[in-house]
Parts: structure tokens; sequence; C-alpha cells
């Protein structure tokens, strides 16, 4: 079979970028292996790493404990708001009467509580607490008109 002179020209350049080809993969390979073969700082990686994410979710457990507190605490003062006005009490709340002979205060005292997500398994308890949030609202009930 004659080929023209070209064609085989263009068949040594093909055969060439092949070679250069596969010698540069094969040079990123053996890069890529001789950086994974070393472990140079993976351990010391690992001591910094575990105890920094536990510091975070140690925050980010007392931020979330403290906002749902702080809801809680405004959910419960506002529902004792409009207990202590609409007259309209629930078994569990607590009213208390403050006064002398001539006129008494009566103020009524809700309660709410609400379980904490736990971020640190095992963190509250730890620490000799309980998951969750118990807060107080406290309203002066209004005398009624009738």
């Amino acid at each position: 079979m004659i080929r023209h002179p070209l064609e085989e020209e263009i068949h040594k350049v093909c055969r060439r970028h092949q070679i250069v080809t596969r010698f540069r993969a094969h040079q990123i390979v053996t890069r890529f292996r001789g950086h994974v073969a070393r472990e140079d700082g993976n351990v010391e990686s690992a001591l910094v790493i575990i105890p920094l994410l536990v510091l975070f979710l140690i925050g980010a457990q007392i931020i979330a404990a403290t906002n749902i507190r702080n809801a809680d605490l405004a959910l419960a003062q506002g529902d004792a708001a409009s207990r202590a006005i609409s007259q309209e009490f629930y078994p569990d709340d607590e009213i208390i009467e403050i006064g002398g002979r001539v006129e008494k205060i009566r103020v009524l005292i809700t309660h709410r509580s609400h379980t904490i997500p736990q971020l640190v398994p095992g963190l509250i308890e730890l620490m000799g607490g309980v998951p969750t949030t118990d807060v107080v609202g406290v309203a002066v009930i209004e005398p009624s008109s009738s």
C-alpha cells in the first residue's frame, strides 16, 4: 500500500503527541500519589480540627439555648398579658393576690417550657442540667368592670 508522504508525517506527529500526553499523565499521577502518600500534617490537623469543631458546637449550643429561652420568655409574657386582660385563665396558671385591706392586686403567673435541641450530645447532662427552658410570664390582672 502506497501512502502519501504527508500522511506518514501526520502519523508520526500523532504518535509523538500520544507519547507526550502519556508522559504528562504519568507525571501528574506520580505527583498525586506522592502527595497522597505523604501524611505530614494529617495527625496535627486532626488534633486541631476536632477540638475546634467541638468548641464551635458548644458555642452554637449556647447561642441556640439563649435564643430559645428569650423567645419563650417573650411568648410567656405575651400570654400572661393577654390572659390577664381577657380574664381567660388556664388550669396551670397561678393567681396570687397581693395587697392590704383596701385594695388587692391580683397577679397572673404563666409558665412555659421548651426542649432545647442538642448539638453536642450529652453536653447538658454532663454539666448537670436538663435540656429544657422553663420561663415565667407575669401580668397584673385588670379588675373587671362588671
